[in-house]
């Protein structure tokens, strides 16, 4: 299309948005009293943002400019990255307040001339890198506030600037040109010359076809850029720096100066830099050799140049390149710093095979330069370095470290050596390296590999380094040992730590700044001394506690970082933060939002400052008193509990039976035999002691066969300890008798007597203790230690020794009966504890009464006077006849004699008195004394039996007869009773109705209640019925008719 029909066309567009426009601002004005303004929502491809203030309509593909989006507010619009083809009138017409206006990389080949009329606040445009076939002077013109354009990479083909630009005053960046400007003319920035700018460029193309001297003289910035290629013209290198003579820049930057061949001729092109003086030169890509790198150094050895930077070279040495042998011509290069980035050939280093173009570098900075060796005579060749920066080079250790050098005396003035972002693992080189670098201070070994174990022993560092930067680095916690003590600022940032070395942080007395962020450490040390530091960063660990003791012994520390760690939400760090925060001696950088409770699970992600635990919980010295008055509480509570129930007493006494067991215990390993020997052992005051020796023992012992009874006086071993006498006595014993008395209570030993039965019985029913109460005690004056008796008194059923003669024979047969049968379940006959006997009573042994019961004191004086060996005389027992009697049926004389009535069992009471003392005669008799052995016939035959003899022979075979049928053959079960009542007594049976006799017959019989009768008990329904039968004949005989004898009494008893 050509460019008239181009011009109709934009111009037929133009007015019809005017049309447009006016029809919405008449439109507006008939609706409303206020204008209309235009919505400020992201509907559109734009995003508006700040208030209405700034549009971002980057990379949308936008083909126009959609003005209907923007609000009238706007001051910043980015069009960059779209396929924007042509800028017209009413694209920016609404927008008054613009003052940015991003266009760069479109396709704009047209802007209207009155595109930007309405915008004369813009100061920042940029059409970069569009299609415009020309400098829109036209369209600039109202834009006098413009102080940044950007119009370079477009496609006009001259850089010829119009007058109008001579009023942008206020111009301070230009940037023009493009790929077909050939060429520059004298006359093309004349506008310019009154205008002080601080950065100019200008681009040409990469075929340069002339250039006219003096192009460049009217500029007048501080940075100038050139983007050319020389490649035809290099002599053009000559009047351009000739231009630029006599000026001062802060930086000229020369862009692709040979693009596609090297320099080869030999005419110096550099040769006007001495003219200049300019604090930095930049070399940006192109092809260099070690010619023209040669001529660019010789002209600015003594050159006003403080800066050189090489980066993004192609270096390549000249075929024709001979080294004569001869000294580097570069010998007094100097500058305060050189870059050497990027460069394809590290070979640029020794240009010349030669490194003393080095030796007058302050600073030297080479990365990505990737040289693989450092030759011994380079170190010694940069004696005026300061800095070495040799980062981003993937240098291993023998890269930089020759054992065959010698580097003693090697960069004398070297500050700070920055060797980060490289492959170096060991630890040890480096400090061989570095250990003759005498002025070393600053040493950075970052983005390593550095920190194995293997790699890091027998360091030897220089004395004054102060500070090391080793952060992304694997070290582990011995390693540590390896770095130099002499840091005041160590980074050991992100060095997968999980622990510290308190030796090496021990020995850095001079440590003033530790960076330990992002490591794994799980602890912190409580003794971490370290008395010089002052800023400590620990944030990005994995330790959960912390507390005042973590850093109580670093005096000087002023600056903490201890957030983004897994804090345990605890009393200690809540004391720590509160300290921390009120005492403002330690500063907690980070705080608070990086302090997070991590545990327990409850307090997650709480923030810590928001934590407040309770008072009790962590003042550890209310804890202690209470703690201290809670057990001083239980303390005297437990007291009066021991006092009330006499627990000291009950202490004691376990203690005397666990003694005494014990001793047992290794008596019956000597072989002693096993104890059971005692029916019973009689405990008892030694007040009470005349009524068991005159009134208990002769009633029980003086029998045919008789009770073996223990008490203190007689039956306790002498020379062995009363207390093991107690217990010994009271195992080998059936039964224990306590005879009670208000002495018995006030008795210590009686109290250990009962206590020890009480233990004896532990977990039974106590059916083995016999209570026999001497004389009336109320239970409820018995001290508390003796609770059980007061319970026992209160629930068992004792006896209670009757005052009246008539009910003693009474009370003697409830106790035998109690006692049970007098036979013993192993023979104990032979023991050593046995009483000594002799025909006519029993001789005593009577401990001392201080041995005894030194506790006690004796009731009456007058028996103390006794001899202390006393011989009981007991009652000598006659003995029966051996001969059984003959059998005598009662059957028939019963039944003549009491009519056939059946008569009930008479009450054991006070009536009972003469049968009970029957009873006690009859079970006391036995054929066989105790010396005969069953085998023995008397010695003398017995007389003829009497009619008496007879009826007890009866009674004994009836029994037996019945008996030994079923079960034990010495007892009735209820049948076998049964079977006898029936079979012996069916008369007195006949005359009763009830059906349930035999049951109410057995109960009555079965005192002892294990469900059958034995022979005792059998006598006592004999003994009943006899009673019974005496008094009805003693009723029925007044009468004198003789009929009435055959009839029933009509009287029943």
């Amino acid at each position: 299309m050509s460019p008239p029909r181009l011009c109709k066309r934009y111009k037929s567009v133009k007015m019809m948005w005017k049309l447009v426009y006016f029809s919405a601002i008449l439109l507006g004005a008939l609706t409303s009293p206020t204008p209309s303004s235009t919505p400020t929502t992201d509907e559109g491809p734009c995003h508006i943002y700040n208030s209405g203030r700034s549009a971002d309509c980057l990379g949308k593909q936008l083909e126009s400019v959609p003005w209907t989006q923007f609000p009238s507010t706007l001051e910043d619009i980015d069009l960059s990255y779209n396929k924007l083809q042509a800028v017209l009138v009413d694209d920016f017409l609404r927008l008054p307040q613009l003052r940015i206006l991003k266009l760069q990389y479109n396709n704009i080949s047209h802007i209207d001339n009155d595109a930007f009329k309405n915008n004369t606040l813009l100061e920042h445009l940029n059409i970069f890198n569009n299609s415009l076939q020309e400098i829109p002077a036209t369209a600039l013109t109202p834009l006098l506030n413009l102080k940044e354009l950007y119009m370079s990479n477009n496609l006009y083909k001259h850089a010829t600037l119009a007058d109008s630009f001579s009023k942008f005053v206020k111009l301070k960046v230009l940037s023009m040109g493009g790929p077909l400007v050939m060429g520059l003319k004298k006359g093309d920035f004349q506008p310019l010359k009154n205008i002080k700018l601080q950065s100019f460029a200008i681009k040409c193309s990469s075929n340069l076809s002339y250039y006219e001297p003096g192009s460049l003289e009217v500029i007048r910035t501080t940075q100038m850029g050139f983007d050319m290629a020389i490649d035809q013209r290099p002599n053009a290198l000559h009047h351009m720096l000739r231009d630029l003579a006599n000026k001062t820049f802060i930086a000229i930057q020369f862009r692709n100066l040979f693009e596609f061949m090297y320099y080869m001729g030999e005419q110096d092109i550099f040769q006007g830099l001495k003219d200049i003086t300019a604090y930095q030169i930049i070399f940006h890509r192109g092809k260099f050799n070690e010619n023209l790198l040669r001529m660019a150094l010789m002209n600015l050895q003594g050159a006003p140049i403080r800066r050189l930077r090489l980066q993004y070279i192609d270096f390549a040495r000249s075929p024709m390149f001979v080294d004569s042998g001869a000294g580097s011509s570069i010998t007094d290069l100097t500058l305060d710093k050189l870059d050497l980035w990027y460069i394809s050939n590290p070979d640029v280093l020794r240009f010349d095979w030669r490194f003393t173009w080095f030796k007058k570098i302050k600073e030297l900075s080479i990365q990505y330069v990737y040289f693989n060796s450092v030759p011994c005579d380079a170190w010694v060749e940069m004696e005026g370095v300061k800095i070495i920066d040799i980062s981003n080079n993937r240098l291993k250790n023998e890269f930089i470290f020759n054992q065959r050098c010698d580097y003693k005396g090697a960069v004398p003035n070297l500050h700070t050596f920055d060797i980060n972002t490289n492959e170096l693992t060991s630890l040890k080189d480096l400090s061989l390296l570095t250990r003759e670098f005498r002025q070393l201070r600053v040493l950075d070994i970052s983005n390593n590999k550095l920190g194995s174990a293997e790699d890091s022993k027998d360091c030897v560092w220089q004395n004054n380094i102060t500070r090391l930067i080793a952060h992304h680095n694997q070290f582990v916690s011995e390693s540590l040992r390896c770095l130099p003590t002499t840091v005041h600022y160590l980074d050991l940032s992100y060095c997968n730590l999980d622990q510290l070395d308190m030796v090496y942080f021990e020995k850095a007395t001079n440590l003033k700044e530790l960076l330990l962020s992002g490591n794994k450490i799980k602890f912190i040390p409580s003794k971490w001394e370290s008395p010089s530091l002052q800023s400590l960063t620990l944030d990005g660990n994995s330790f959960g506690l912390i507390s005042k003791a973590s850093f109580q012994d670093m005096p000087q520390l002023s600056h903490l970082r201890a957030g983004n760690n897994p804090y345990h939400c605890t009393c200690e760090l809540h004391a720590f933060v509160q300290e921390t925060l009120s005492k403002g001696k330690v500063n907690l950088t980070d705080w608070p939002w990086n302090y997070k409770c991590y545990h327990p699970e409850p307090l997650l992600n709480t923030v810590i400052s928001k934590y407040f635990p309770g008072h009790v919980a962590c003042d550890i010295r209310l804890v202690i008193i209470i703690c201290v008055a809670t057990t001083a509480a239980v303390i005297l509570i437990m007291m009066v509990i021991c006092y009330i129930f006499d627990l000291p007493w009950y202490t004691k006494a376990t203690y005397q039976i666990i003694r005494a067991k014990y001793r047992a215990h290794k008596e019956k390993l000597a072989g002693e035999p096993e104890p059971f020997t005692y029916h019973a052992f009689i405990s008892y005051s030694h007040a009470d002691a005349d009524w068991v020796r005159d009134q208990l023992l002769p009633c029980l012992e003086n029998n045919r066969n008789p009770y073996r009874l223990c008490i203190h006086e007689r039956d306790f071993m002498p020379g062995r300890w009363i207390i093991d006498n107690i217990i010994d006595n009271i195992e080998n014993s059936r039964k224990v008798i306590f005879v009670l008395s208000r002495h018995f209570v006030n008795s210590e030993w009686c109290n250990y007597e009962l206590y020890f039965a009480q233990q004896r019985a532990m977990g039974k029913s106590f059916s083995d203790v016999i209570l026999v109460v001497k004389e009336p005690i109320d239970p409820n004056s018995l001290p508390s230690k003796y609770c059980k008796l007061k319970k026992m008194l209160s629930t068992k059923t004792y006896l209670e020794w009757p005052h009246q003669v008539n009910q003693q024979a009474f009370f003697w047969a409830q106790l035998k009966s109690v006692l049970g049968k007098p036979t013993m379940s192993r023979e104990g006959t032979h023991s050593v504890k046995r009483r000594t006997s002799s025909e006519g009573g029993v001789s005593v042994i009577q401990l001392p009464m201080e041995d005894r019961r030194p506790e006690e004191e004796a009731p009456n004086l007058d028996k103390e006077a006794e001899p202390k060996n006393k011989i009981i005389q007991r009652r000598k027992v006659s003995v029966a006849s051996c001969h059984k009697p003959p059998v005598v049926a009662l059957h028939g004389q019963v039944a003549h004699l009491c009519g056939q009535v059946m008569m009930p069992l008479p009450s054991r009471g006070k009536e009972g008195g003469a049968y009970l003392i029957w009873m006690h005669l009859l079970t006391g008799f036995n054929c066989e004394t105790e010396k005969m052995s069953s085998k023995q016939a008397c010695e003398k035959p017995c007389d003829p039996p009497s009619t008496l003899e007879m009826a007890i022979g009866g009674l004994i075979q009836v029994f037996h007869s019945y008996s030994g049928k079923e079960g034990d053959k010495y007892k009735l079960d209820n049948g076998e009773l049964k079977n006898l009542l029936q079979g012996e007594l069916c008369g007195f049976m006949s005359g009763s109705n009830d059906p349930k006799a035999v049951e109410k017959i057995m109960a009555d019989l079965d005192e002892n209640k294990d469900g059958e009768v034995d022979f005792q008990e059998f006598v006592l329904l004999v003994a009943a019925l006899t009673v019974a039968c005496n008094d009805f004949f003693t009723d029925c005989s007044g009468g004198e008719e003789k009929e009435k004898e055959k009839a029933p009494c009509s009287k029943k008893v």
